[in-house]
């Protein structure tokens, strides 16, 4: 028996085969799935995102005709909201028809080389591997590699493909990283790759950790100036968490006398919010902000935090 046959015979009995991207052969569903699966777990993308946002944009013909405020709002709570924008610009780059191999794919936005070889090998069956996190490790460990090097790790991982089954290959592989090879206790016993793993001994050795960095917190004011029953919002055209609408952020209190809301914390990526909120019957003087009711707001897509805002009033 070869490795790859060990694997392939796991997958038959162990692989999450009922998983709706699985089940489909459309293309875009399997698309959808691949960008909603980037640091989004299968659980989350499943009970919340998946099904609404395709019952939304049925095609991607209607990702493209519509406006990019609706991806926005249909992501709203996903995170990383860069994918949803780029979604939405591929599907206009590509007018509704996605591109049918990877070096088609990748040329779109927000497809990256393994997000391409994913939707190539799944959608259209082409002999390509795939490398995201769970598969990163099953190679470090297999092949006893301590280094983080990408472009060596793609080498190896055209070492260990199979490039006859690259649908259940990378699929496998896949279930395997989330379900045996894990981060912190690894279930090596049970891993087709046992017999041929050469970091099986100390996997915990493989790759080497990541230098802990300490979240930095920022901390900041933010002013809900209202006018009547309306209240100023602006859409942010930042990189981060751009074309959400937010509330006016600042380091000091422009006006001594505001009311204070509240306090809200949330956690990024990169860095944590801590936020003290008031509220402001003064003057905005600021450029680029619009005014809206409570309904209104209930139908613009927000941040975490500004939804946080919203609580308070």
């Amino acid at each position: 028996m070869t490795p790859q046959s060990s694997l392939l015979r796991w997958y038959e009995k162990n692989g999450r085969h009922d998983l709706p991207w699985r089940t489909s052969d459309d293309p875009y569903h399997i698309y959808i799935s691949e960008i909603m699966l980037q640091q989004t777990q299968v659980k989350t993308v499943l009970e919340r995102f998946y099904f609404p946002f395709l019952e939304r944009f049925p095609t991607l013909y209607d990702l493209a005709a519509s406006d990019v405020d609706d991806v926005l709002k249909m992501w709203e709570g996903l995170g990383y909201y860069t994918r949803a924008r780029n979604l939405h610009a591929a599907a206009r780059q590509c007018a509704g028809v996605l591109p049918t191999n990877a070096h088609e794919l990748i040329a779109l936005s927000g497809i990256g080389r393994s997000t391409a070889h994913a939707i190539a090998a799944f959608a259209y069956r082409e002999p390509l591997p795939i490398m995201d996190a769970n598969v990163k490790r099953i190679l470090h460990r297999y092949f006893a590699l301590k280094a983080r090097d990408e472009k060596k790790l793609w080498e190896y991982a055209y070492t260990l493909f199979d490039p006859l089954h690259p649908y259940e290959y990378n699929q496998a592989m896949m279930d395997v990283g989330s379900s045996v090879c894990l981060s912190k206790k690894p279930l090596c016993a049970s891993c087709p790759f046992e017999p041929w793993c050469e970091g099986k001994n100390t996997p915990l050795s493989y790759p080497e950790p990541k230098s802990k960095k300490i979240k930095p917190i920022r901390t900041r004011n933010i002013i809900v100036y209202q006018r009547e029953d309306r209240y100023a919002l602006m859409q942010r055209q930042t990189r981060f968490l751009s074309g959400l609408w937010g509330f006016y952020e600042c380091e000091k209190l422009p006006h001594p006398l505001t009311t204070p809301l509240g306090h809200i914390t949330q956690s990024y990526s990169h860095f944590t919010l801590e936020a003290y909120v008031y509220l402001s019957l003064h003057e905005m003087n600021e450029e680029g902000f619009e005014w809206f009711s409570l309904n209104e707001i209930a139908q613009l897509s927000l941040s975490r935090a500004d939804h946080k805002v919203v609580s308070l009033l």
